[in-house]
C-alpha cells in the first residue's frame, strides 16, 4: 500500500525535445519545398522530377519516423528499427515482383 510507482523513472525521452521537434519540422518544410519548386518552375526533366520526388518523399518518412514518432527512442528501440526494416523489405519485395510480373506479363505469352 505504501509503495509509489515513479511511471516517469527509466523513460527519457518518452517526448521529443523542442530542438528535435524544431529540426523535424524545418527539414519537413524543406524537403516539402524543394519538390514544389522544381515542379511549379519545370527544372527538371519528367523522369528527373519524379525520381527527385520520390528521393524526397522517402526522406520525409524517414524525418516523420525519426523525429516526431520517435523510432529511435524507448526500450525496444532496436526492436522498433528492425521490424520497420523487415516490413520494408517486404514491401520493396511485394511492389518490384508486382512492377516485374506485370512488365515480363506479356513476354510470357
Amino acid at each position: 500500500m505504501g509503495q509509489h510507482h515513479d511511471h516517469g523513472a527509466g523513460h527519457e525521452g518518452g517526448h521529443g525535445s523542442l530542438k528535435s521537434y524544431v529540426i523535424g519540422f524545418i527539414m519537413s518544410i524543406v524537403l516539402t519545398i524543394i519538390p514544389l519548386v522544381v515542379v511549379m518552375n519545370d527544372l527538371m526533366s519528367k523522369t528527373g522530377t519524379i525520381v527527385l520526388i520520390l528521393i524526397l518523399a522517402v526522406l520525409q518518412f524517414a524525418v516523420q519516423l525519426w523525429f516526431f514518432m520517435h523510432l529511435k527512442e524507448g526500450e525496444n528501440a532496436k526492436w522498433n528499427i528492425a521490424a520497420l526494416l523487415f516490413a520494408i523489405l517486404i514491401l520493396v519485395v511485394v511492389v518490384a515482383g508486382s512492377i516485374w510480373i506485370m512488365a515480363y506479363n506479356t513476354v510470357a505469352h
